[in-house]
């Protein structure tokens, strides 16, 4: 084989493995997601359409917690500090926000549970963390979250044990949609 279709191959083949690497690259965030969402890993909370179907006279007492990136001026906080819960039942809590500044900002809150092994039993059925939050300069608004304890939790050799879980989100700014979102109202004919 000649020199020049030896460098031809190798380059061929680097290139297939760069490629190769840059698609696993791309992919990493979204599938590391998906497999926490799936298995629970990491204290990552369940997305349920529907409550579990029984309830278990069990009580297990859930904490709030809320923190948020100190690149955003909002305060942010838990309505109750703590709730006892039924497992199978469906709850609602609310967190409180509020926008300090005097420009609109869009917020993602992203959270987990704790003990992380009890995530795959932490189902939200609605939950203002699914979509991102925009609140305009000044304003203040509640945040639901309803969610239910799986009553499965209890059978588990896992995670039987456990009658206290906390519940913890984190907001961050979404700078990018911020940003967009100014850009647009101020290219905007006043109405």
């Amino acid at each position: 084989m000649s020199g020049s279709r030896k460098n031809n191959r190798i380059a061929a083949g680097l290139v297939v493995v760069i490629g190769g690497m840059l698609v696993l690259t791309a992919s990493a965030v979204p599938l590391y997601r998906l497999f926490c969402q799936v298995t629970g890993f990491g204290g990552t909370t369940q997305r349920a359409e529907t409550v579990a179907m029984e309830v278990v006279q069990t009580p297990v007492v859930v904490q709030f917690n809320a923190d948020i990136d100190p690149d955003l001026p909002w305060r942010f906080r838990p309505v109750q500090r703590r709730m006892e819960v039924l497992p199978g039942e469906q709850e609602l809590a609310f967190y409180e926000a509020e926008n300090l500044s005097d420009q609109p900002i869009v917020g993602r809150a992203l959270y987990n549970v704790t003990p992380h092994k009890v995530g795959a039993y932490f189902a939200k059925i609605a939950c203002f963390c699914f979509d991102e939050q925009v609140l305009e300069a000044g304003e203040k608004v509640d945040m639901p979250v309803s969610f239910f304890v799986d009553p499965e939790m209890l059978e588990d050799r896992n995670t039987k044990e456990v009658r206290e879980i906390t519940l913890s989100y984190t907001f961050f700014i979404d700078a990018e949609a911020t940003q967009e979102l100014r850009q647009k109202r101020a290219a905007a004919p006043a109405s």
